[in-house]
């Protein structure tokens, strides 16, 4: 019987998933995360949304592993981060909010150094980050060092360093900070790419009109707790608003 259950194609679709189980958060007295639940399939973008100190940043910061949880468990493709951080961790791209690399590094040496520190062999970084260096026409820049880099060009880099090891997940705290316009929209292609192609995208975003653009549900968060989370035309439904409602009009609705 177990082996039929193990076998069976549906039973894929049970650990295909990243699943946050009661996750909890406390700082000293404060409770930065409340008993969070919410359960993410390959092939969506869900975004967190809510306001400065909800609990967006330290969310994703627990499942990449940065902070421990304090109560819940958060499970990535059937592996405990807390039991097999390592094996949780190979299947994860995290992009930060604040796009800090060692200074005295070039961008080449950076993206060299992340690649490495997944297994990835020296032959296949080099054809990898020559891919991924042509998607935001980086190439010609990747030699000068990161301290000299712009706050966009140091983003496209974080980016990149995301996608190297080609992930299934990716973790990505306010995407399209100091890019440019055009940057903005590659990002946001490549990131509905990614999904489409069976990834998973945990998004945590202040930048309302990119979560309604590409999410495919939203959570809204306040005060650590999340009180609403679902498709956005589900949230527009919660939270008595017109069709033609844009999220901005939704969260104020639902938040403020």
């Amino acid at each position: 019987m177990l082996y039929f259950l193990l076998n069976f194609p549906y039973s894929r679709i049970l650990i295909d998933m990243l699943e946050i189980k009661n996750l909890t958060k406390t700082f000293d007295e404060l409770k930065a995360v409340d008993d969070v639940s919410v359960t993410i399939k390959k092939g969506e973008i869900f975004s967190l949304i809510g306001p400065n100190g909800s609990g967006k940043t330290t969310i994703i910061k627990v499942i990449a592993g940065l902070l421990q949880p304090t109560g819940g468990e958060v499970v990535v493709y059937g592996s405990n981060i807390s039991e097999d951080p390592i094996k949780s961790k190979s299947q994860i791209g995290y992009i930060p909010d604040e796009p800090t690399v060692w200074s005295s590094m070039t961008g080449e040496e950076f993206l060299h150094f992340t690649g490495a520190l997944f297994g990835i062999s020296n032959e296949a970084r080099a054809k990898k980050i020559s891919e991924l260096l042509s998607l935001f026409k980086l190439e010609g820049i990747e030699k000068n060092y990161f301290e000299n880099y712009s706050r966009g060009n140091k983003q496209k880099f974080t980016i990149i360093a995301a996608l190297l090891h080609s992930p299934k997940i990716l973790l990505i705290d306010e995407p399209i900070v100091g890019l440019d316009p055009h940057s903005a929209e590659i990002a946001k292609n490549t990131f509905r790419e990614f999904a489409n192609d069976g990834g998973l995208i945990l998004m945590a975003t202040h930048t309302l009109t990119v979560a309604e653009e590409i999410s495919d549900r939203i959570g809204v968060l306040k005060q650590g707790v999340l009180i609403e989370s679902g498709t956005f035309e589900y949230l527009k439904g919660v939270s008595k608003l017109e069709g033609g409602a844009t999220l901005e009009q939704v969260y104020n609705a639902l938040v403020v």
